[in-house]
């Protein structure tokens, strides 16, 4: 909630319009909050992001069914009942663009990742299919695809792992040729690209922003 707060004000205070709902988007009541409201605020919507997540690592063993239905319930059932919610809006706006924030690990395979790389494998083709099935309404969808990137939820996976954030930066950053971890910014700019015109030809694409970790 705080990192919103403060996101919103950053967009006030630079001259932007910005408002700030707090969403489960495990829960589907929240996200039809979240969709009025924002249709309230500005009268349609053109865009979309896909950007909650719940991280569950471990193994199979180690994972139970509320952890399965936790990762998924946000990182897959969510992004696609927020699409769903907002698909009317973006039919309407004749240009819409959908970004789903998935991951390198949809595409790789890693150590006790089992839950976060399933639901980030299936956010690739949720990414696919509606591409597909929404060009019909002038509607592009495509992923994002970060690799180690600096977050509270990095931070987070540092503290699992017992090591303190210097040495997590370059633990984490060691698996990309460009030898550190990303910036949210660097995602932000991707996300950017994909929802505005300069990308009005791409759809059902990955951009994959990792500082070449996956190059072999």
């Amino acid at each position: 909630e705080s990192g919103g707060i403060q996101t919103t004000d950053i967009v006030l205070k630079s001259g932007g319009t910005a408002v700030f709902q707090q969403t489960d988007t495990s829960l589907e009541d929240s996200i039809q909050s979240m969709v009025e409201r924002t249709v309230s605020e500005f009268g349609g919507i053109d865009i979309v992001v896909n950007n909650a997540a719940a991280f569950v690592f471990g193994s199979i063993e180690e994972t139970g069914a509320d952890e399965w239905s936790k990762v998924l319930g946000v990182n897959v059932v969510g992004y696609a009942n927020t699409i769903k919610t907002a698909l009317p809006y973006l039919k309407q706006s004749g240009n819409g663009a959908i970004i789903n924030v998935a991951s390198v690990s949809s595409f790789i395979a890693q150590p006790e990742f089992v839950p976060y790389n399933t639901s980030k494998g299936a956010v690739s083709q949720l990414t696919r299919c509606l591409a597909m099935d929404l060009a019909k309404y002038k509607i592009r969808v495509n992923a994002v695809c970060p690799g180690a990137i600096y977050t509270r939820a990095s931070e987070r996976h540092m503290d699992f792992m017992g090591i303190d954030y210097k040495k997590g930066r370059e633990l984490f950053g060691q698996d990309a040729v460009m030898k550190r971890m990303g910036e949210p910014a660097e995602i932000a700019n991707g996300v950017l690209f994909l929802a505005s015109d300069e990308a009005s030809f791409i759809t059902g694409e990955h951009l994959v922003i990792d500082g070449g970790a996956t190059l072999d």
